[in-house]
């Protein structure tokens, strides 16, 4: 991550991913200390983004359901990152609306609905 002026891509997860949450404000979700929080981000269970005219550092607020880190995002994570994505590919895939998925939405959508096989399965796939 970086401190300098937003490329054009890095609006644009900007604004596809739409709700952030600063590290902060997910450590008290999460009712973690901010260092374990930024600790998911350094070992990528989560993927974080600079965002906001202050490019502060923010996870995607579909990570997190109910108090907790959504368990499939680690491992869908890996699996893209293994497919070669970097991360700003990742969380452009996550968060693009897919009109072929059985539910409406994007792959994230799938994953917070409890629906990880279908999106592993995908994520594996892109690899090839």
């Amino acid at each position: 991550m970086r401190n300098e002026n937003p490329t054009p891509e890095d609006l644009a997860v900007e604004r596809l991913v739409q709700e952030w949450l600063p590290i902060p404000d997910l450590a008290e979700q999460l009712n973690m200390p901010l260092r374990e929080v930024r600790r998911l981000v350094n070992d990528r269970i989560l993927l974080a983004h600079r965002v906001g005219e202050r490019r502060v550092i923010a996870v995607p607020a579909k990570f997190v359901k109910e108090g907790s880190v959504l368990p499939s995002i680690p491992g869908t994570i890996t699996v893209l990152t293994d497919a070669g994505f970097t991360d700003l590919e990742i969380l452009t895939w996550l968060f693009t609306p897919d009109e072929t998925l059985p539910i409406e939405g994007a792959p994230v959508d799938m994953l917070q609905a409890g629906r990880k096989a279908e999106i592993r399965k995908r994520a594996q796939e892109l690899a090839f």
